[in-house]
């Protein structure tokens, strides 16, 4: 670590003698043991939406009319790819290395199960929905327009975590969420003000690598 942090916390004054730094707790990361058995699926135990056992009593034309709210955010697509571009240039700047772009986010090309030629379509459908019956359209959507999404909203969220950790490494409830965007120290931790954090955020191995190595 960088000198600051480096150095024998006993150079700095904790503001409660009582407690020296060796009886600090170290905040670790759940980790769950690895099955003996076969691996589970990866929504064996996940929490579920509840969506197709509703969806034989949704009306066709209240399909209609939702359609276009999923299109829609098309439009805020730039703004998106805008702001995260705005704050990998920041991390750029504040020094960071190692910074995944949106390429680590998006699938590989073949990784895709169906390509134009071998993309199922939809036959059980409203005899309206034409274009459901068309390759083009479950190929737009299910090999473009929706991993692509998941990927820019995905890395725009890893780069706004990491942001947060570098300047707020400061518990919170969801701060365990943030793992996926670990540092190896944060901005408090690169001076003498880190004596300043409570001992579990100056422990937390999200944003101290010396801890996460214990």
């Amino acid at each position: 670590m960088k000198q600051a942090v480096a150095r024998d916390e006993n150079e700095f004054s904790t503001g409660d003698p009582a407690r020296p730094p060796a009886s600090r707790p170290i905040v670790t990361l759940a980790r769950e043991a690895a099955p003996s058995g076969p691996t589970p699926k990866a929504c064996q135990s996940c929490s579920r939406i509840d969506i197709g056992a509703h969806y034989d009593k949704v009306s066709p034309w209240r399909v209609f009319i939702a359609l276009p709210f999923v299109y829609l955010p098309i439009l805020a697509m730039p703004f998106i790819m805008l702001g995260g571009f705005l704050v990998y240039l920041h991390l750029r700047l504040m020094g960071a290395r190692n910074l995944k772009t949106l390429r680590d986010f998006l699938p590989a090309w073949d990784s895709h199960r169906y390509g134009y030629k071998t993309q199922i379509v939809k036959r059980d459908i409203h005899p309206l929905a034409r274009w459901a019956r068309a390759r083009a359209f479950w190929v737009f959507n299910c090999t473009l327009y929706c991993p692509f999404s998941v990927a820019a909203l995905e890395w725009t969220t890893y780069l706004t975590k990491a942001v947060e950790n570098w300047w707020c490494p400061f518990g919170h409830a969801q701060k365990p969420n943030y793992a996926g965007s670990a540092l190896d120290y944060s901005f408090w931790h690169v001076s003498k003000d880190v004596t300043q954090l409570h001992a579990d955020d100056r422990d937390n191995p999200i944003w101290n690598r010396d801890t996460a190595q214990r």
